[in-house]
């Protein structure tokens, strides 16, 4: 195996024997199986119009790369039966048999690995043909929690087909692999309107909420992931049953949704970021539901109680094809439950961009007042690494008068600390989920157009941490809105290698982040 898709890839550079994440070798083999797979299909259906493809194409092309998102399926039984479904619908363009075994599969895919590439195209180019496949597997995770919703765009599936064409071609001109990348980010800027839109259609408009972060007695169900469709199913089959539900993870926006916090029983939030679940789970007292990634290898104190949804799963762990949740609520009524109440905080959620652009009048006559400085955007993605203690550190050094826009796990890292207010208004704002990440692009481009300027002339700092797929396709997207000076951390991902990130720099001036001190006063223009 090779795998360097993820931020926390061994030494820095690529998990060879097995995945930091867990990830066994023939699980990361078979992923790259499926990749291969999908890019052959998508090559079937790249000279057919879009109106001629099958119905289930989109689907299956979405499905396949969440699938090898960082900590969603570890199951190789569970790969190989995505493989079958994606070999049977390329057909002739397979070159290799849908009940194929497990190691002429891996043998099929195998030049189209990392390192055989490598080896033939030379670190940039592979480097270049990765970061467009990570764009699109963190666009096809956004594009399926849509589809859950049933909504879709078409442009979105097309350049689906498009990029993984591309890539089964073996697209190897760096300009050509560059533009595809901002095509990317072109493309995921409407997959991220898409996915705003549906959840508030469903869910109604996140509303500022305060959320209990603790517990109170009662039996009690822990939802983790991101999916919002799998949350309200549990609200609604678990009505009346005497059992509490709480959120953990990037779930915690969800007590926002005006459809959802009607539940009474949606009591709290427990835990913090998803890579303390090994930490944390074990001391939750009722079932835990898995809806998205991100899965860590289960703790033999939780597994029996462990359950996991939709395309996520681990070998041995109950998986739930569909949204009946019987056996979920079976396994909350038969463990203790919290037989005493816990506080450990409240955090305020909701403030996506309906709620701040409803104060926009007054943010604007702040800014002009000179009681606003500036808007720090402090989002992406949270890890284990010590040094991401850099984004509590920056969040609580900035000045007063500057406010802080949060969005995604990395949330975990500046939540717990008293920001106070500014102008009237909460410093620290919650922007939702990385599913969420529209919000920040809608409010930065209404400040734009409020004050008569580009998105570079704001008052505007985005400082990014980095971890998996999502991340990638939201730096993409900034990109494409040639949104410039984006800092990412804490270290910049071994996909990019010196030439491509110089690149990036040169264009974009993208950059690691750095001291706290240093980088707060280049956010402020100091020199």
């Amino acid at each position: 195996m090779f795998c360097y898709q993820c931020e926390q890839t061994a030494h820095g550079t690529g998990c060879a024997k097995v995945g930091i994440c867990g990830k066994s070798p023939i699980a990361a083999d078979l992923q790259d199986v499926l990749v291969h797979a999908a890019k052959r299909l998508a090559s079937r259906y790249a000279a057919v119009p879009a109106a001629d493809r099958p119905a289930e194409l989109a689907a299956l092309l979405e499905d396949a790369l969440f699938v090898t998102v960082t900590n969603v399926n570890f199951d190789p039984a569970s790969i190989i039966a995505h493989i079958r479904r994606i070999v049977a619908a390329a057909g002739s363009f397979a070159d290799v048999a849908a009940n194929a075994d497990e190691t002429a599969l891996v043998g099929w895919a195998h030049a189209s690995q990392i390192e055989p590439r490598k080896a033939t195209l030379g670190a940039d180019v592979t480097g270049l043909q990765e970061l467009l496949l990570y764009g699109l597997k963190g666009m096809a995770a956004y594009a399926h929690h849509a589809r859950q919703m049933n909504r879709t765009d078409p442009v979105v599936d097309a350049f689906t087909v498009e990029a993984l064409a591309k890539l089964d071609a073996g697209v190897a001109d760096v300009n050509e692999l560059i533009a595809l990348n901002l095509k990317c980010g072109e493309v995921t800027v409407n997959v991220l309107a898409l996915l705003d839109k549906a959840h508030c259609d469903t869910f109604g408009k996140p509303e500022p909420t305060p959320v209990l972060m603790g517990h109170v007695p009662g039996k009690a169900i822990l939802v983790s992931g991101h999916d919002m469709v799998d949350l309200k199913a549990l609200l609604e089959q678990t009505e009346g049953k005497g059992i509490n539900i709480y959120t953990h993870g990037e779930m915690l926006p969800a007590h926002g949704y005006p459809e959802l916090k009607k539940f009474k029983h949606l009591v709290g939030h427990f835990g913090g970021a998803w890579m303390l679940q090994q930490r944390e789970f074990p001391n939750f007292p009722g079932a835990i539901l898995m809806t998205t990634n991100c899965l860590m290898q289960p703790f033999e104190s939780y597994e029996g109680r462990l359950f996991t949804r939709n395309l996520v799963a681990w070998s041995g762990i109950a998986h739930i094809d569909n949204r009946d949740f019987s056996d979920v609520i079976a396994a909350a009524l038969a463990a203790p439950g919290f037989t005493d109440s816990a506080k450990t905080g409240e955090h305020t959620v909701g403030f996506g961009h309906d709620a701040v652009l409803g104060v926009a009048d007054k943010i604007i006559d702040a800014v002009k007042a000179g009681e606003i400085k500036h808007f720090t955007v402090i989002g992406g993605c949270d890890g284990s690494e010590g040094d991401r203690s850099y984004y509590t550190d920056l969040a609580t050094s900035l000045p007063k008068d500057w406010v802080i826009l949060t969005l995604g796990c990395g949330k975990y890292r500046v939540l717990g600390h008293d920001y106070g207010t500014v102008a009237g208004l909460p410093r620290l704002l919650d922007m939702g989920q990385c599913n969420d990440s529209f919000s920040a692009v809608k409010v930065a481009l209404a400040l734009a157009d409020a004050f008569g300027c580009g998105i570079n002339d704001l008052p505007l700092s985005i400082v990014l941490s980095w971890f998996e797929q999502k991340a990638v396709c939201v730096l993409l997207a900034l990109l494409h809105l040639n949104v410039k000076n984006v800092r990412i951390g804490p270290r910049l991902p071994a996909f990019l290698t010196p030439a491509v990130l110089k690149v990036l720099v040169d264009t974009f001036g993208l950059s690691p982040v750095g001291e706290v001190e240093t980088d707060i006063k280049a956010m402020a223009k100091v020199a």
